[in-house]
């Protein structure tokens, strides 16, 4: 629990920061889909949805690192536990 924790709450955190940036660039009234149709959501949808997908991409990243930074100690003493 602590280990998701570990990664979820920076993750946040970066993906709050994300979209203060992003947003105080793009409007998303004016956001559209790849094809040229407008974006029909709210406002508050595209925010929401954003947070969720930055939150995510940041959720990854911060798992890679943690799983790249754990020395080699840790990840065989957890592969043998999986083997039994």
């Amino acid at each position: 629990m602590r280990r998701m924790a570990s990664i979820a709450w920076p993750a946040f955190m970066g993906a709050a920061v994300l979209e203060i940036v992003v947003f105080s660039f793009v409007d998303p009234g004016t956001l559209h889909l790849i094809t040229g149709q407008a974006l029909d959501l709210s406002d508050t949808a595209v925010y929401s949805l954003a947070f969720f997908v930055f939150w995510a991409a940041m959720a990854m990243s911060c798992w890679l690192s943690a799983a790249l930074a754990r020395s080699a100690e840790e990840v065989n003493t957890e592969s043998k536990l999986w083997r039994r």
